[in-house]
């Protein structure tokens, strides 16, 4: 026995609903389960509703255990992650580089220190003593 056209209508409104992510009375699951609870009618209901679940069928292939909501959600953890680990390589290889400026930085001032001291050596060198200057 097909439902009523006021149940069919129901059902096709509650799995409009579901397929657009949001549902009014359940977690948003696509289960034919949620699909009578969001219409309000029994699980036999939707069973003797053919059309609707042929519609069902096509639009759902097999049940999904993630809503909508939770699908988005996961895409954007997938793509946060994709983020933060481009992000991670690219702190180490600046890492790289500001130990190799270190590295860099320390020899020179080193260089640095040296070339003053050999300055100072040689103007020690260059003095000269006038003579009753004691």
């Amino acid at each position: 026995m097909p439902v009523s056209p006021a149940t069919e209508a129901k059902l096709r409104d509650a799995m409009a609903r579901l397929l657009d992510g949001r549902p009014e009375r359940t977690d948003g699951a696509l289960t034919k389960e949620n699909l009578a609870r969001e219409a309000g009618v029994s699980h036999a209901t939707v069973h003797r509703a053919e059309t609707v679940l042929a519609a069902w069928d096509a639009q759902v292939g097999r049940p999904v255990l993630r809503t909508p909501g939770e699908v988005r959600r996961d895409e954007e953890i997938t793509e946060l992650r994709r983020q933060l680990r481009e992000s991670k390589q690219y702190a180490t290889l600046v890492q790289h580089k500001l130990d190799a400026l270190v590295t860099v930085t320390a020899n020179l001032y080193h260089e640095n220190q040296a070339l003053k001291k050999e300055r100072a050596r040689r103007a020690q060198q260059r003095l000269t003593v006038l003579p009753g200057a004691d």
